[in-house]
């Protein structure tokens, strides 16, 4: 029915009565060869709903007191629907479905900002690094109140995302809101023509630190790289251990984070696995056995702002025993989307599943817990305060809990007391960074239990249930 609807807007802004006509008729029972009265149809509600909508769209286009903009009716008949299903399955009109795809290629003109709806507010998930946002002093958590002066209420975070974008060069107002201050606040901020970069390193003693800013198209490719690149900084000596960074990493795209996993794990390991309604079109990705880096310690640092297919990396090296994850609690984001372009040039992100991590948890709601908590500042209790799934309208509920295996990961721990400070590390001013290259340094010379190799042998009963939690 939804094809025939995009086919009737397309050929004429002027044809919706045909074209609903069209759907309707697809709900209809049909005749039936034999001569007998066909059935009634089991969408029956869905008909009668339609046949509501008919009315009104004709009550309004005859008797409003102005002429209505169709197209305009059209979309925003489409973005209340959706409205009532979970805040990441969105309709994005051309103009916004087009930036979309730029965000992916891992270019555009902007501020760079990640945002989300909580409650009747729009906040900040996290400013993307070495961004006009980042640099302007925009943080996480932050309420956007309006945008050159105009309020935001009521905004779809679409919409709010494209008053953010532009040509590269021209000022964006924005006013915000932050706890601590007496009133909103406004920022002048210049946009930029935005490279991001979704991979940086350096090299730390022979410790490799890898900043992973989003999953986009190439991000595996560019991480071997980089990784190779630090191989040959370091004398074309084996690395001593690796720090994978996917702080405020707001995710991006499923086959970059299963390529990113697979580049840490030995062949045919499950990474993650998706399951559809009622637990149906199970799909498992799983590890190969080319190209595997060596069985260095390896440190995943997370914290509330990294979302998604962060999660799924994190969640995979944890459960294979690979890495140790440090840092907060993650966003809690366990849903997949599928984007889907429509004839008209706008697009559907549509959510299908929900991913599990290879020992079946769900991380929707919940997030992934660090094996070692890690606060941002030394002494400080986490970033409680920041936006999680959980606070986002419409979210989906976590999924109960089947068996004491399905939650495998205990409370997080403090470090060991055998982590030392080190020199190397001692003018890092990250505090998460510097006490993750601690951790590194100490098991490197045995000071501290080292990081487990995944094993086939023991993980590959240890893959998710078909049954959904």
């Amino acid at each position: 029915m939804g094809r025939v609807l995009d086919s009737g807007l397309m050929r004429s802004l002027h044809s919706w009565r045909a074209a609903l006509a069209a759907g309707l008729l697809l709900l209809a029972p049909a005749a039936r060869a034999d001569g007998r009265e066909p059935s009634a149809p089991s969408n029956t509600a869905t008909y009668e709903q339609l046949e509501v909508f008919a009315r009104v769209l004709s009550y309004v286009e005859n008797n409003y007191v102005e002429p209505v903009d169709e197209k305009r009716m059209m979309y925003g008949a489409i973005q209340g629907m959706l409205e009532t299903l979970d805040p990441h399955t969105v309709f994005m009109p051309p103009e916004v479905f087009k930036e979309m795809k730029i965000d992916t290629s891992g270019e555009f003109g902007g501020l760079g900002i990640e945002v989300a709806r909580k409650g009747d507010s729009v906040v900040v998930v996290a400013p993307i690094d070495d961004t006009p946002a980042a640099r302007a002093g925009i943080r996480a958590g932050d309420e956007l109140i309006a945008i050159d002066g105009e309020n935001i209420q009521g905004m779809g975070v679409p919409e709010v995302l494209q008053r953010m974008r532009g040509p590269a060069g021209k000022r964006v107002l924005l006013t915000i809101m932050r706890e601590g201050f007496n009133a909103p606040r406004e920022l002048a901020i210049i946009r930029d023509h935005i490279r991001i970069i979704s991979v940086e390193g350096a090299l730390y003693g022979g410790i490799a630190h890898l900043k992973v800013k989003n999953f986009q198209d190439r991000t595996a490719l560019y991480l071997r790289k980089e990784l190779d690149r630090l191989r040959e900084q370091n004398g074309g000596k084996p690395l001593r251990g690796a720090v994978l960074d996917l702080r405020n990493n707001p995710g991006g795209l499923l086959d970059q984070a299963v390529a990113v996993s697979d580049l840490w794990l030995p062949g045919n390991l499950p990474i993650v696995s998706t399951r559809g309604r009622k637990g149906g079109r199970a799909n498992e990705e799983l590890s190969k056995e080319r190209d595997t880096e060596p069985s260095y310690p390896l440190v995943v640092l997370v914290n509330a702002g990294s979302a998604s297919a962060s999660e799924i990396v994190a969640g995979a090296l944890q459960d294979h025993g690979r890495a140790k994850i440090l840092g907060t609690q993650t966003f809690g984001k366990g849903s997949v989307q599928t984007v889907i372009e429509l004839e008209d040039g706008s697009g559907l992100k549509l959510t299908i599943a929900r991913y599990y991590t290879p020992k079946g948890r769900s991380i929707q709601e919940k997030g992934i817990t660090p094996d070692y908590l890690v606060p941002e500042t030394q002494g400080g209790k986490g970033s409680k305060d920041q936006p999680r799934e959980k606070d986002l309208d419409r979210h989906f509920k976590a999924e109960p809990v089947v068996s004491s295996e399905s939650d495998m990961v205990a409370k997080p721990k403090t470090l060991p007391e055998s982590v030392r400070d080190w020199d190397v590390s001692a003018k890092v001013t990250d505090y998460q960074l510097k006490m993750s290259l601690n951790y590194l340094n100490s098991v490197a010379n045995g000071a501290a239990r080292p990081t487990t190799k995944a094993s086939p042998e023991k993980t590959s009963t240890e893959k998710a249930s078909t049954e959904a939690p």
